[in-house]
């Protein structure tokens, strides 16, 4: 049987904060979850999302769709990236991430991780 299921983010069926410094509306289609996140200028993953998921480097694999501000990624192997309005981005476990500039990051996640920005235990 043919099913389709649509929800919006301004609905999300959850949202998680990072430390007042973003915040990641969670909807969950088709059995997947899906991130619509904002963070805001002066974040950065060490700093707000660390103390939360209790990991030494963001441990979640990314697809995501940038739709406007920026971010730096940086890889524990050296590698690193910047993601803008437009990007797709494929990020592997192991890496720290910060806002760039004076405007606000938001972007679409579809890696699937439910359990981002969540205690680890």
């Amino acid at each position: 049987m043919a099913v389709v299921e649509v929800k919006n983010v301004s609905s999300p069926d959850e949202t998680r904060s990072f430390a007042d410094m973003g915040k990641g509306d969670v909807i969950t289609v088709g059995g997947r979850p899906v991130l619509y996140s904002t963070f805001q200028p002066g974040w950065r993953w060490s700093d707000h999302v660390k103390p939360i998921a209790e990991t030494e480097k963001c441990d979640a694999t990314h697809l995501l769709y940038g739709i406007s501000g920026r971010m730096k990624v940086v890889h524990d192997d050296g590698s690193e990236a910047e993601v803008g309005p437009g990007d797709v981005a494929a990020i592997e476990p192991g890496h720290d991430a910060w806002t760039v500039g004076d405007e606000p990051f938001t972007a679409i996640d579809f890696g699937g991780y439910a359990q981002y920005g969540l205690p680890k235990s």
